[in-house]
């Protein structure tokens, strides 16, 4: 970890890497919020390994990652990419998420095929809320973790007082946990007083590692140096043996006894791989014409040495297709092929690309395989279990696809050609297919309702829709019954920008948003009668039906309830039923505002017919006309959808998001404190008042938030909302 002598051997740039054992792999996510500087760091150590040209650059011009026009667009990552690269013999694939919240699903995707995280932490910006909760996420996991400071260059960064934030946000009851390896070295002062990042010095090893010729450089401190770096050097130390499993080591060391940096680093590995020390390290990208980015060899150094194999990484619950739980050896490359889809993309020129973490056995081209697909059907996902032959075999490098032979346990790699795989789908072999268990998801709590915007569009519309939520688990589509409406549900604004113009640029499917509408009811607010009469003759057979009934509120949740009290056969046994089948369609239509009636009881009470001109049709008619004439009489009751919500926010913005539900005529239900620092509020709050709770929410909380949202119940509108909507729906009609 830069306190040892070791010789790279970088991956060479434009060669595919291809692991042949599960030792060889680490699988790293990178974590942190919006212009941290994640891509800029992978691009950084990309450089270093040897895999882009000094530009930055690969093959074809492009960078490794934020490559996909919309993030060029919007200027900042919007989904999960991957981009491998070898040190030491190790092929290290660098998962680079969004850091923005909508795009959530896609860090969701990278921290289930990595083992390890890397938290990016701008030392100009800090640590937000939404990168705390991440890391208790991943503490909760036990999955081992390190911080890297970017933007040291800034003015005002302070690398000391940043690490002090980060021991304090991540440290917990143990700050000591969070500790500095390296101390950043300034060169001389600028003419605006910053003086610049140059190097770092290893603090157990005592050296200094020059940066400023854009090449790593080697040597000794000088003794006036020395002094400034012991008291952090004794405090890593004593954080290092801590954690040791030796448990003479800190007695020893205490009583004065010189303890072998070799030990040192072989235990500071140990508690990094399983998550109980976190190390800080410093990183800046490589100036222009640079081979090596401040601290990038130290970084990779950190991640071959100290960040766990996939040996030692849990397997997911794994099941036979029928629930059965079935037992795996971690990373077995001989044994039954288990893989997983992380993402789904689509390529224009390869088609429909997966992105696997393949978790036992190993994956060959050609080789035909059982796609699982189960657990997402509240999503708009069919549950499917179909056999498929693998296609080509590749690692991503920015636009560009390089084919590799295989893909063992523990490893990443891109499959083409899988037409029914989606993200979360299980592979595995055709003759023993299993399951595995699906990561969490969050939900899609911003409705976005859409049509098409030509005929044309229309034709490819719910092709381009269905691709579109097969590529992206944390998106639900609607076909709502009750407003008619196609509904995609996204996580935010940003979320819902990027699907509407993948479906323009990918699909080629132009759709216009439209208003949100929401499922409304009415219902009988008094008791009422009608008379319901349709009598015609203009020469031929005429028409000819009377019926009388009566309406009566019903408690909510009735529907509606048809009663026939006709007696002396005044209206003929067989047309009451044409007389309900007209009563249930006008209530389908609506009697006050075009909305669907409920919860009232109809009863049939009197009526006419003539033994010629009566039929099905007349008595349907006279039905609607006589629910129609009861409801003029009375008062009608518009009823709105209420949602149980409940609010999980940290304790410092408990009394605004509680004063917000109040102002959205929520009734507030009652909080409880859910671990440290954080309160669950319950409360009943009118859909209507939670169209766009999703992205208030986060602006009120400050990302730190969440929220969930269930239908409890329709219930009568106030009267000055209900009016307003009545004239609506007369000014439209």
């Amino acid at each position: 970890m830069g306190d040892k002598a070791q010789t790279h051997h970088p991956g060479a740039a434009g060669r595919a890497l291809t692991a042949d054992r599960p030792t060889s792999v680490r699988n790293v996510v990178l974590v942190g919020h919006t212009g941290s500087g994640k891509t800029t760091l992978v691009e950084a150590l990309a450089l270093t390994a040897g895999a882009v040209n000094r530009a930055g650059r690969v093959e074809d011009g492009g960078t490794v990652s934020d490559y996909d026009d919309i993030e060029h667009r919007q200027q900042r990552s919007v989904q999960l990419s991957l981009v491998p690269v070898a040190w030491d013999g190790i092929k290290v694939n660098l998962l680079d998420t969004p850091g923005y919240a909508d795009f959530v699903g896609e860090l969701r995707a990278g921290l289930r095929a990595a083992d390890a995280a890397l938290f990016v932490v701008s030392a100009s910006d800090g640590v937000d809320g939404s990168t705390r909760m991440v890391w208790e996420e991943c503490a909760a996991v036990g999955m081992p973790r390190a911080i890297v400071i970017t933007h040291l260059e800034a003015a005002r960064a302070d690398f000391e007082e940043m690490t002090r934030i980060c021991a304090e946000a991540f440290g917990g009851d143990d700050p000591d946990a969070v500790l500095p390896l390296y101390l950043p070295l300034r060169g001389p002062e600028g003419p605006d007083g910053h003086a610049p990042v140059t190097g770092l010095v290893g603090l157990l090893s005592r050296k200094l590692f020059d940066y400023s010729t854009g090449e790593r450089k080697e040597s000794e401190p000088g003794e006036d140096q020395l002094p400034g770096i012991e008291e952090a050097r004794n405090r890593l130390i004593e954080g290092i043996i801590a954690e040791s499993e030796d448990e003479t080591l800190m007695d020893r060391y205490l009583g004065g006894e010189q303890v072998d940096v070799k030990t040192l680093v072989q235990d500071l590995e140990r508690a990094v791989a399983r998550g109980s020390f976190f190390p800080v390290l410093a990183a800046a990208p490589a100036a222009e014409g640079a081979r090596q980015g401040l601290g990038t060899v130290e970084l990779l150094e950190l991640v071959t040495g100290g960040f766990p194999t996939p040996f030692e990484h849990p397997l997911p619950q794994v099941t036979t297709i029928d629930g059965r739980p079935r037992e795996l050896k971690p990373c077995d490359t001989d044994g039954p092929l288990v893989a997983e889809v992380v993402k789904t993309s689509s390529d224009p020129y390869v088609g429909r690309l997966s992105l696997v973490r393949v978790f036992s056995g190993t994956l060959r081209p050609d080789q035909p395989v059982h796609v699982s697909g189960h657990g997402l059907t509240d999503r708009g996902h069919e549950d499917h279990d179909v056999d498929e032959k693998v296609g080509a075999l590749s690692m991503p490098f920015g636009k560009q696809q390089r084919p590799v032979t295989h893909a063992v346990a523990g490893d990443l790699v891109c499959v083409a050609k899988l037409g029914r795989a989606e993200t979360g789908d299980t592979l595995s072999a055709k003759d023993d297919p299993l399951l595995v268990e699906p990561w969490q998801m969050p939900d899609p709590l911003l409705p976005v309702a859409i049509h098409a915007h030509s005929k044309a569009d229309e034709d490819k519309l719910s092709q381009g829709l269905a691709r579109l939520v097969a590529e992206d688990p944390t998106m639900r589509l609607e076909q709502n019954q009750d407003t008619h409406q196609v509904v995609l549900w996204c996580l935010g604004e940003a979320h819902a920008d990027v699907a509407l113009e993948r479906l323009r640029s990918r699909y080629g499917v132009q759709v216009d948003v439209v208003p949100h509408r929401v499922s409304l009811r009415e219902t009988f607010a008094t008791r009422a009668t009608g008379r319901g009469r349709h009598v015609k003759q203009s020469g031929g057979h005429g028409q000819y039906a009377i019926c009388e009934i009566e309406v009566e509120p019903l408690p909510g949740g009735s529907g509606i309830e048809f009663v026939d009290k006709v007696v002396g056969g005044a209206v003929p046994r067989q047309f009451i039923p044409s007389v309900e089948k007209g009563v249930r369609a006008q209530a389908a239509k609506g009697v006050a505002a075009g909305y669907p009636l409920v919860d009232v009881r109809v009863t049939l009470l009197d009526g006419k017919a003539h033994s010629v001109d009566s039929s099905d049709a007349a008595f349907q008619t006279a039905g609607a006309l006589a629910l129609r004439e009861a409801a003029a009489d009375a008062r009608i009751h518009l009823l709105e959808p209420v949602a149980e919500v409940t609010v999980l926010v940290g304790d410092a913005y408990v009394g605004a998001v509680m004063s917000d539900l109040s102002s959205r005529r929520g009734r507030l239900l009652g909080t409880e404190q859910v671990g440290s620092g954080r309160t669950l509020i319950r409360a009943e709050v009118p859909e209507f008042e939670i169209g766009r709770y999703a992205v208030d929410l986060r602006s009120l909380s400050h990302g730190t938030a969440r929220f969930d949202r269930a239908y409890a119940r329709h219930e009568p509108m106030p009267p000055q909302i209900a009016e307003r909507l009545r004239e609506q729906a007369g000014d439209e009609g």
